[in-house]
């Protein structure tokens, strides 16, 4: 898997101009750059704050240091062509993205409700993207300049690469390739990918016609699929994987030797709109080959078109994103937004990313799908120079707000095996049991923690990011660690559920884990004479939870004396295996047969509202539709006012009061 750095090539010319305080976004800007053009523009869904955690500032400042001059356009209009010629024409290609967040996700509520706000905009006003922000943007830079080509990525890209299962529709879509008209698109963290696109295309190349570059997904024709995949010559090897296995049949082996050469054939996008079983064997498929040390490209007929999926990026090396994160970044909005307010910037602004990457796998996350399995971690000198750097800025307050990632506590944890780690075709590393080959060790992580500690200026370093207590369990001494010094009070973690078989369905632990890092939690606490508590998180409605999983559920949070605020039901996003659950009604973390049975999936807006309500046992507004559920399920010993039922009777006194919170609750809407 050796890869020259992603610094190791020689610069573009227009390197010369030197680096741009912000990269511009009007022809003003680029003039007082002294450019008369931009070598690539950079279309975000998001306002544009230059700062590493925003896709395009990273994308951007990577490229400005390959040479290239780099525009940006941050929200334009979607009603005209005219928005997306105010920079003029680039000369290499357009970067197109939707934005940190899939559009549909950033626009719409798991209950299909517009949001009102976004995090990403400044003033945080809603509606400044469209719906299928990608697809738009695309359409309009075609317009504005027909013969430039056109780039996508970003999370709604990536995640919508293949047919994919689109919540909002309620249908099958085709590839974003295809609906986008675009030339190429780069999935994953695609820092290696544009590096090499922008230099290929600044040396003459079309997108269009590279297909060997990992980390993309072009689009074949049914004339070059035939000539460059078909012939005995091209070296190309077909599997196809297209037809569901029966009862007693078996489809050859997935790892069948000389795998550099095969090409995996997935069902087609008219077989998996139809075919439901089809849909979740493709899922499963699709899983199997990420693996950036043993995946094969993939090949999905659409129509007489052909999605061609190149494997994934190889992750960075530590220098490479040390130097990613260390860019000339200004880590402010653009200057032009005044004092507008980012909520998504306020929020990590005096954060800092340690690492990227997740290999807990959770059925209903997609962290895994975009960013890969292999962590990919920042060396402990680049972290402190970071801290160092936010220190020095006027309005610090003394207090890191965020020291994580994607997972609080995967920092350094690898395979101990390389080779192992290249060879390794598991969905989890820690499902059902934590794998004996990787490296749990939280010694470097504790380390750091310390270390940040310590330069001058920092009063507290708090770690806000989802932590696996799972792993941390492993490890007293990383326990008490944190809650000695980095949790401000309270501390926010995902149990998910209680119950088996949901819990079984999105590959996460059984609850005596959670039961084991919580003893260590109130020890350690006590220990240093601090009253600090956990804050568990939950799914309602996920694939294979049943009403009785729910009620379970509910009697767990009162009898701990949990009281949620704020829950959310399953949300499905495009190409998570949760998702294909909840479409196709299979299990793809299974082999999917022409005989495979159907789980139980909650679907409707009533049983979603059951599930909701359940988590939010003690509201009263829920206590109608709670006691109508537990009289269908028979569960009416768990109505009434004692310390082992759920909701009280439906006395006069509490009638009253529900309606009155009701009324209440309608005025606020």
């Amino acid at each position: 898997m050796a890869q020259s750095s992603l610094f190791s090539r020689r610069k573009f010319w227009a390197h010369r101009f030197g680096i741009a305080p912000v990269l511009p976004m009007s022809r003003a800007e680029m003039e007082q750059l002294g450019w008369e053009s931009c070598d690539i523009i950079l279309v975000t869904g998001d306002g544009y704050v230059d700062h590493p955690s925003f896709g395009m500032a990273l994308i951007g400042r990577l490229l400005e240091s390959q040479g290239f001059r780099v525009g940006i356009l941050s929200q334009p209009e979607w009603n005209s062509a005219s928005p997306y010629q105010a920079l003029g024409p680039p000369n290499l290609f357009f970067g197109v993205t939707a934005g940190n967040m899939d559009s549909m996700v950033n626009r719409y509520t798991s209950d299909r409700r517009l949001r009102r706000e976004d995090a990403y905009t400044p003033g945080g006003t809603g509606g400044e993207r469209p719906d299928r922000s990608t697809l738009v943007y695309c359409q309009r830079c075609r317009e504005a300049y027909p013969e430039v080509p056109v780039i996508i990525g970003g999370i709604e890209a990536s995640l919508r690469r293949l047919a994919h299962y689109d919540y909002w529709s309620d249908t099958v879509r085709r590839s974003i390739l295809v609906d986008s008209r675009a030339d190429l698109l780069l999935y994953g963290n695609a820092e290696r990918a544009i590096v090499e696109l922008a230099h290929r295309v600044a040396a003459g190349e079309h997108p269009r016609s590279i297909r060997d570059l990992r980390g993309t997904v072009s689009l074949l024709s049914e004339a070059e699929q035939s000539q460059w995949l078909n012939q005995p010559e091209s070296g190309w090897q077909l599997l196809d994987y297209s037809e569901l296995e029966k009862e007693g049949e078996h489809a050859p082996p997935l790892n069948v030797a000389d795998r550099q050469h095969q090409v995996v054939c997935l069902p087609a996008f008219e077989q998996v709109k139809e075919d439901q079983r089809r849909y979740a064997h493709a899922s499963r498929l699709f899983h199997l080959e990420t693996n950036p040390g043993n995946a094969r490209p993939l090949l999905q007929p659409h129509g007489n078109q052909f999605i061609w999926v190149m494997p994934p990026p190889l992750p960075l090396s530590t220098d490479e994103i040390d130097r990613v994160y260390e860019l000339p970044y200004s880590r402010q909005p653009h200057p032009s937004y005044g004092g507008a307010k980012i909520a998504a910037f306020e929020m990590i602004r005096f954060s800092v990313n340690i690492m990227r990457g997740c290999f807990g796998g959770c059925t209903f996350c997609s962290i895994t799908e975009h960013e890969g399995r292999i962590i990919q971690s920042r060396s402990e000198a680049s972290i402190l120079r970071e801290i160092e750097a936010i220190e020095k800025q006027p309005d610090f307050s003394g207090n890191i707000s965020d020291l994580g990632g994607p997972t609080a506590n995967m920092y350094r944890m690898r395979c101990r095996s390389r080779k192992i780690e290249s060879a390794c075709r598991r969905l989890s590393c820690v499902y059902p049991e934590i794998c004996p080959q990787m490296d749990t060790s939280h010694q470097p992580l504790t380390q750091l923690y310390r270390s940040a500690r310590k330069v001058a200026g920092v009063k507290r370093i708090f770690v806000a990011s989802g932590l696996r207590y799972d792993l941390a369990v492993r490890d007293p001494e990383y326990i008490e660690e944190l809650v000695t010094h980095h949790v401000g009070g309270y501390l926010k973690i995902a149990p998910e559920h209680t119950e088996a078989e949901p819990l079984s369905k999105m590959m996460k632990p059984g609850i005596d884990t959670f039961y084991r890092f919580r003893e260590l939690f109130d020890r350690f606490s006590r220990k240093v004479g601090k009253e600090q508590y956990l804050i568990p998180y939950f799914i309602a409605a996920h694939p294979g939870t049943r009403d009785e999983d729910m009620v379970q559920l509910a009697l767990w949070l009162k009898r701990n004396r949990f009281r949620p605020d704020q829950v959310q039901n399953f949300l499905p996003t495009p190409m998570s295996l949760a998702t294909a659950m909840y479409h196709s009604a299979h299990n793809p973390l299974r082999k999917v047969k022409s005989d495979s049975m159907v789980i139980l999936i909650p679907k409707g807006g009533y049983q979603r509202r059951v599930h909701k309500a359940f988590l939010r046992y003690h509201d009263p507004n829920n206590w109608p539709l709670l006691r109508q559920t537990l009289t269908k399920l028979g569960m009416t010993s768990l109505i009434g006012s004692g310390k082992d039922q759920l909701v009280p009777a439906d006395s006069q006194r509490f009638r009253g009061q529900s309606k009155k919170r009701l009324r209440e609750g309608r005025k606020r809407r």
